[in-house]
């Protein structure tokens, strides 16, 4: 008995703790390829022979570590590269790179032996983020010198596109359930890398039966298995009860491979409760699951989006209501230490410096509301931080950050907290480009309680149709409860009777952010990770509900020598 309640414990710990949101899926698996031209000549008799060496950073840890080597190509100044590299591509982060070019003169792996032809530094956002998915950068690190330049190609895996939809039924399951049948359902597990299982779907539960016929479920290839066809698939069968304390079942175990042979009797399985069948001698199984119907499509990404073209615009506006404080005291949220960022500053750095590699001209509107305009004194919800009307974009992050510390000094904080104007002024922006060409991200970072829920719903219910999407970040310490229930997860937006046709806003309070240490750069990284992470998915969504493919770009061509390489 008491092992029983000690295995209904165990089994709630795993299935309860499933958050479907947060179950963390591997990111778009990326390859890299790397080619140089021009490279340094540093061997007397011949020309260099070239290898380059990836490292990558961590987002706490500042330290570069190496993640892989190409291999040796001898005698050239222009070699491309075969070996590639393989990474995990997050939108949300801003993935540091560093590729250091050495000519390589004897076997030894030390690379302090060997001469060092330069460096590039980027993010993988960058290489995304350009043209065709191609990006040449000078090659630096050696003072004086023209040291050449590196061409980074970035390529998605094939198998990161496959989504496979999937339906299962089950046959004479244990009944576990005292005045009735079983209510069954089932927890699909990816096994990881080091041997231990990562949840990634749940099943509907079938009520009072024990031959439950689920309804088929679609999931990406890469959350069930990586893209590793042979790796094992754990599944575990669960009767359901309503104080949660669901009961365990059986389990077993499949991989991606046979799901591929569709419905046969090798997609049968016996479900085993491997304590009872230590118990009893005569047990046989649980029950058995049969696969009932299997199959896969490709689905166009986030990144065949971005390398077929299209453009993310990103506009920020910033609350400049007096609830904020005056600015020229350190209680104000807008009070410009000149030793740290404000909130507003962070907020805007953190996300604008990731969006900013997937917009070509990095030439951003930004925009201030609920001030007093000189030199009339007149109340603005949408006005421009540098000043010019006709003009309201500024050069980079750098050139908001400017605009905005120019307005604290010109304008007058007031109110009220209204958001439908700006969230309008970009729509008007979204709805003059329509076929996935352009996609806007309005960043708007406030510090308090929203004065036109109305109007701003029914703005944000008409934007929901429109290629956009709306970041909130709260700052201070106010009560953010109006903003949930913009941000549509729980439950979709609506206004006037009209549901939003999308998700499309992302709320989030600054301060959940904050680091205790006081490390900003942890901070921003948090909440880029955070704000970032469902535009991919809003993307998608748009496009795919106006039908839009991704328009693939033909590869940029380039000639050179391929030398004969060999490997250290």
């Amino acid at each position: 008995m008491e092992g029983d309640v000690m295995d209904k414990l165990e089994a709630m710990a795993t299935v309860c703790d499933f958050d479907p949101i947060a179950g963390s899926i591997p990111a778009t698996k990326v390859e890299i390829t790397v080619s140089c031209r021009n490279l340094l000549d540093r061997d007397t008799f011949s020309k260099s022979d070239p290898l380059v060496v990836l490292y990558t950073q961590g987002v706490e840890c500042k330290q570069w570590r190496e993640f892989g080597r190409t291999e040796v190509i001898d005698n050239t100044l222009n070699p491309d590269f075969v070996r590639k590299y393989i990474l995990d591509y997050f939108f949300e982060e801003k993935q540091n790179l560093r590729f250091d070019v050495y000519d390589i003169d004897s076997k030894s792996p030390d690379l302090a032996k060997h001469d060092f032809l330069g460096q590039v530094f980027c993010t993988l956002g960058e290489i995304v983020g350009s043209p065709a998915s191609r990006l040449e950068k000078p090659l630096g690190g050696i003072p004086g010198k023209k040291c050449g330049s590196v061409i980074l190609s970035a390529e998605e895996l094939g198998n990161c596109r496959d989504c496979a939809t999937m339906q299962f039924c089950a046959n004479k399951l244990d009944k576990k359930d005292f005045f009735g049948k079983s209510d069954p359902f089932m927890v699909f597990y990816r096994s990881n890398e080091d041997g231990t299982f990562t949840i990634c779907h749940k099943t509907e539960v079938v009520k009072n039966t024990l031959n439950p016929v689920w309804q088929a479920f679609s999931i990406p290839v890469r959350a069930l298995c990586n893209g590793d066809y042979d790796r094992t698939i754990k599944v575990e069968v669960y009767d359901w009860d309503r104080d949660g304390s669901h009961d365990f079942i059986g389990d077993f175990t499949t991989s991606y491979k046979e799901l591929c042979r569709g419905q046969n009797q090798l997609n049968v399985y016996e479900v085993v409760n491997a304590k009872k069948k230590i118990k009893k001698k005569r047990y046989i199984n649980s029950g058995t699951v049969s696969l009932l119907s299997f199959s896969v499509e490709s689905e166009y990404t986030f990144l065949d989006y971005i390398k077929g073209g299209t453009q993310i615009h990103f506009t920020v506006a910033i609350d400049f209501t007096a609830s904020n404080g005056n600015p020229s005291q350190s209680t104000s949220l807008h009070y410009m230490n000149p030793y740290q960022m404000n909130a507003y500053a962070m907020a805007l750095q953190a996300v604008g410096e990731i969006i900013q590699d997937y917009d070509s001209d990095k030439m951003f509107p930004a925009l201030g509301f609920g001030a007093k305009l000189p030199p009339d004194g007149r109340v603005s919800h949408e006005f421009p931080l540098n000043g010019n009307i006709e003009n309201p974009y500024c050069n980079g992050m750098k050139g908001i950050l400017e605009a905005y510390h120019q307005s604290l000094k010109t304008v007058q904080l007031y109110g009220p907290t209204n958001f439908a104007p700006v969230v309008n002024h970009v729509a008007r922006y979204a709805a003059a480009v329509q076929d996935g060409s352009q996609y806007f991200v309005l960043l708007i970072i406030t510090d308090g309680v929203i004065s036109d829920m109305a109007q701003t719903k029914e703005a944000i219910v008409n934007a929901a149709k429109l290629p956009m999407s709306i970041i909130i970040v709260g700052v201070g310490q106010a009560e953010f409860d109006a903003m949930v229930e913009l941000d549509g997860d729980d439950i979709r937006i609506s206004s006037r009777g009209k549901l939003a046709e999308r998700d499309i806003v992302q709320f989030v309070p600054f301060r959940d952010y904050m680091d205790r240490t006081g490390n900003h750069v942890l901070s921003m990284a948090r909440l880029a990770k955070d704000v970032l992470a469902e535009i991919p998915d809003q993307l998608i969504s748009y496009m795919k509900s106006r039908g839009i493919k991704s328009c693939p770009v033909p590869p940029a061509y380039s000639s050179s020598d391929h030398p004969q390489s060999s490997p250290i």
